[in-house]
């Protein structure tokens, strides 16, 4: 006799959908984090994208649309990436988000065909860094436990002040947390090799807890049958495993299985109505399924699947989605680089697609919650009703209330405040769901509750929300793009990655890009723009300085010329032939000495011709005019290392930053000591400076006391008053390097050896630095440097465009702001720019006091439209009679109105959307 009980699920098979039934047009990103890369309600799937640095998420449904097809969106949802996601038990519609922006966010989603929410219905901000984990609570409405670096935190959303409980904080990284079924238990595997099980109503530190994981690579963990535990990771060995726990003994395992050796971390997805255990590697193209029992053999593998892709993530289907009539026990979905993947586990039956086989689908959870989220902290242990998935014995379904509508109205009607420098609510109003929130309202003041009918105009509560929110930028949604292969200039060898802190280490023109290489002799490459393409691997010309580079730049109005400053004090002048180098060059058309030692930077005039400063060792800054080879200034009254050099946008002043620790302010022509003097960085790793809103403020990028990397602004009037705002941005030791769009006020900021971009826009008025989505670069980036803004694109809305240094390559990224009527010139971003490729005057004219300014010029193609001319629609708000309201209506006639209602709302694409109503922007449309 077999010792063990044949299993009723021993001959599930997995079933990979054929291609075309796969969600393509996805662009799952690759970033590391501790949570899901992708969830999924029975509605809808969220996974991670590539897109705004990782902020951004993409957004499906579960099942097609009527045409076979996946409509597949996007939603903006935070400034950094977003670290985990979670859909509600109760509502498939809501979705948890959290991020390195050291924020959590509520979601409620609408279809992928229909325009997504702007702004979430709530915002958390627990104040513990960067968050990773985000788990809705199985048996109760609106809580919630978040994971911190180190401290698991539970919250009542309807108490957004404080957590209900902050449980003790782990030794290391938190990896992992899992909410036992019955919602009175929390485990959690963290770095150092603990688990551990929290009663968090009881006390804050663990009632269990074992060094029980072998090794602290990426460790997960799910509460599994009964009180069993079960976790995957790694052994001394580094092979991956699975093991089973009983959670009341953590110091062994009860089962465990090896599953080979990977780098990926393994997902596993759980049912706990079939038992049903699924493993999936991350960059792997298997899956196995597991059965677990409460008693021997624990774990029994039931199949083996071979996928055609690699896994990024993998997410289970909710049991009440899936189609029973075809046995259906279990669906994974596989999201890979570039499409999502369903699989379908399937139990073997005769009448397959006729019957329902009860033995395969007991009763499971439904949606509506056991209790709210302050009953079950008072100790409520009220456990959740259970369904059939038996569709004859299912209720007919009715029309889905909004929530969008009733959870803003509550977010105003509860007095919320959101801090406008982080973008955080401190309402004391609850999160209505659709399990505590009463049947939805048909007075005729808040109109049909379906949510499908077409949007009305900009509201008195609209205003209220913005005023509660404070100024939102117009670009707080810019996504960067790495533009076409074809445009890289690729095969770079020889790279000098080393050059100093001051330097931005190479720079770029409209024509031409000059990096120094590590070659003796002070080498330095030249590629033309116009020849992009694999670099030959034979020898190119270079020009030959002697001596190291120290610092670089190209003449702003000529780009042919090239000023290079070296070790030996000397700065050459090099004239790059028209066609690029087709030669070595020895010889530089100008040397201009005078500094006593190694030179820091040099900056070119932003008006004048020939005229460029330089600052030294020495602890001087001279100014030379190259027309004649000459010092004409030298400027005095560093006591240290001169970090920065900015000329303002006038010409007129220069600003330098000390590792003094002082802020100063030159009028070069008046006098050689500063002008102003203030208190500047308290860190002295470096800085850099710019000016900015029209050279009224000076924006500094430096380091505070604890190393961690801040940006600091100061009135150009008032220097010795010190900051008048500042905003911290990470700890990192590489000083941020600022490139300023004088047209648009953004500022966008990067580090050598970082791979994220920061994006702000600056604003002469609190809150000053507006947070927008920021960029990842796939790998360490060694520099960035900015083109013209004649490069960019005003057809795809380009506002910057950049490129991108790497060990081997240069890549182009266009900053873009999303819109929609694109087809137009979106003239409220595009004002004219300045000609800053052509002087103004001479050096000599300056010299003797004359000043000038650039001239400009319109960006607007000839064959453009203004956005501001476009023509605008002006929706009409519907009412309904009185009797709408009173009379009961039938199935058929719901069925017709939805329907009704819904071809509306498709019909209209041109209604105005909730970002018209925020800060500077009209009727033209946002794309988000």
């Amino acid at each position: 006799m077999n010792r063990f009980k044949t299993s009723k699920f021993k001959n599930t098979t997995p079933k990979i959908a054929k291609k075309d039934g796969w969600i393509n047009n996805v662009r799952a990103g690759s970033f590391s984090c501790q949570g899901n890369h992708i969830k999924a309600s029975s509605n809808f799937v969220a996974f991670n994208t590539e897109q705004a640095g990782g902020g951004m998420l993409g957004l499906t449904s579960v099942k097609p649309g009527s045409d076979g097809q996946w409509t597949v969106t996007q939603i903006s949802c935070h400034s950094d990436l977003v670290t985990d996601m979670d859909f509600s038990p109760f509502d498939g519609s809501l979705l948890a988000t959290c991020s390195g922006d050291e924020t959590v966010k509520l979601w409620s989603l609408c279809d992928p065909e229909l325009q997504q929410p702007s702004s979430p219905e709530l915002t958390l901000c627990p104040g513990q860094g960067r968050l990773e984990l985000v788990l809705f609570h199985p048996t109760s409405s609106g809580l919630l436990a978040v994971g911190a670096s180190k401290s698991p935190m539970i919250w009542d959303t309807n108490r957004q002040d404080t957590p209900l409980a902050v449980l003790e904080q782990h030794g290391d990284q938190l990896q992992s947390l899992s909410w036992k079924r019955d919602g009175s238990l929390l485990a959690s595997s963290c770095k150092d090799k603990m688990l551990r099980v929290f009663d968090p109503r009881a006390q804050t530190t663990p009632v269990q807890s074992a060094k029980s994981l072998q090794n602290s690579k990426d460790s997960r963990i799910l509460w599994a049958k009964d009180d069993f535990l079960l976790t995957t990771g790694f052994d001394m060995m580094r092979s991956r495993e699975a093991r089973l726990w009983d959670s009341r003994n953590l110091s062994s395992s009860v089962s465990s299985v090896s599953l080979g050796t990977a780098s990926g971390n393994v997902i596993p997805l759980y049912d706990d109505d079939t038992g049903l255990l699924v493993l999936a590697g991350t960059g792997d193209t298997a899956m196995d399924c597991f059965e677990v029992t409460a008693s021997e053999p624990f774990l029994s593998q039931v199949s083996h699947c071979l996928t055609d892709m690699s896994t990024r993530g993998v997410a289970m289907v909710p049991k009440l989605a899936l189609d029973v009539f075809s046995c259906e026990v279990m669906q994974v979905l596989q999201l890979t680089d570039s499409c999502i993947v369903p699989i379908s586990y399937q139990v073997p039956r005769k009448h397959t697609g006729q019957e329902f086989h009860d033995d395969l689908y007991p009763d499971t959870v439904g949606t509506t919650p056991a209790m709210s989220a302050e009953e079950w902290w008072k100790g409520g242990n009220k456990q959740m009703e259970k369904v059939s998935l038996n569709p004859d014995k299912q209720p007919k379904q009715k029309a889905p209330p909004a929530k969008q509508v009733s959870a803003k109205k509550e977010l105003v009607s509860g007095g919320s405040k959101e801090d406008p420098a982080r973008g955080c609510s401190t309402s004391s109003s609850p999160l209505s769901t659709p399990s505590s929130s009463a049947a939805p309202s048909r007075s005729p003041s808040s109109g049909l509750s379906s949510g499908f009918l077409p949007s009305p105009s900009p509201s008195q509560s609209t205003k209220a929300i913005q005023s509660m929110i404070g100024p939102s930028s117009k670009f707080r949604h810019i996504q960067g793009t790495m533009m076409h292969r074809n445009t890289h200039i690729t095969n770079l060898r020889g790279l000098n990655l080393t050059t100093p802190g001051e330097s931005d280490g190479f720079c770029v023109n409209s024509q031409r890009v000059a990096v120094p290489l590590a070659i003796s002799g002070g080498q330095i490459g030249i590629f033309e723009r116009s020849q992009p393409g694999r670099i030959p691997d034979t020898a190119l010309p270079t020009i030959q300085n002697s001596v190291n580079v120290v610092d670089l730049s190209w003449d702003p109005f000529n780009t042919h010329r090239l000023a290079v400053a070296c070790d030996d004090a000397k700065i050459r002048v090099w004239q790059v032939p028209k066609g690029g180098l087709k030669e070595t060059l020895t010889e530089p058309e100008v040397i201009v000495q005078g500094h006593t030692e190694k030179i820091y930077s040099i900056k070119f005039h932003p008006l004048a011709s020939g005229l460029l400063a330089s600052s030294s060792y020495d602890l001087t800054v001279r100014l030379w005019n190259l027309e004649s080879g000459e010092q004409v200034k030298l400027l005095t009254g560093h006591q240290d290392q001169i970090f920065a050099m900015a000329w303002s946008p006038d010409g007129k002043l220069l600003a330098t930053v000390c590792k003094d620790g002082k802020v100063r302010i030159y009028d070069p022509r008046k006098s050689t000591a500063p002008v102003q003097e203030g208190p500047g960085p308290e860190g002295h790793r470096g800085a850099r400076a710019v000016w900015v809103c029209e050279g009224k403020y000076l924006l500094v990028s430096g380091f505070d006391s604890r190393s961690e990397r801040v940006l600091s602004l100061y009135s150009a009037d008032s220097l010795s008053s010190g900051a008048i705002a500042s905003t911290s941005i990470s700890v990192s030791p590489s000083t941020l390097i600022p490139f300023y769009d004088p047209d648009t006020s953004v500022v966008i900021l990067t580090a050598k050896g970082d791979t994220r971009v920061h994006i702000y826009e600056i604003v002469p008025e609190e809150p000053y630095f507006m947070e927008c989505s920021s960029f990842n670069s796939p790998e360490p980036h060694k520099g960035l440097a900015f083109l013209p803004k004649t490069e960019c694109n005003v057809r795809d809305v380009e506002i910057a465009v950049g490129l991108l240094l790497n060990k081997t390559a240069i890549e182009p990224v266009a900053f873009r702001v999303p819109r929609v009527k694109k087809e137009f010139f979106q003239d409220d971003l595009y004002t004219e720019t300045a000609v800053c490729w052509e002087s103004a005057l001479t050096a000599s004219a300056w010299l003797s006091g004359s000043n000038g300014q650039h001239k400009k010029i319109s960006l607007k193609p000839k064959d453009m439209k203004p956005v501001s001319e476009a023509p605008k629609e002006v929706p009409v708000k519907k009412y309904m009679p009185s009797s709408y309201y009173l009379e009961e209506k039938t199935d058929e006639q719901k069925k017709d109105e939805l329907l009704s209602a819904m071809v509306a709302k498709l019909g209209n694409r041109d209604d105005p959307l909730p970002q018209d109503n925020f800060q500077g922007v009209e009727d033209e449309e946002w794309d988000d």
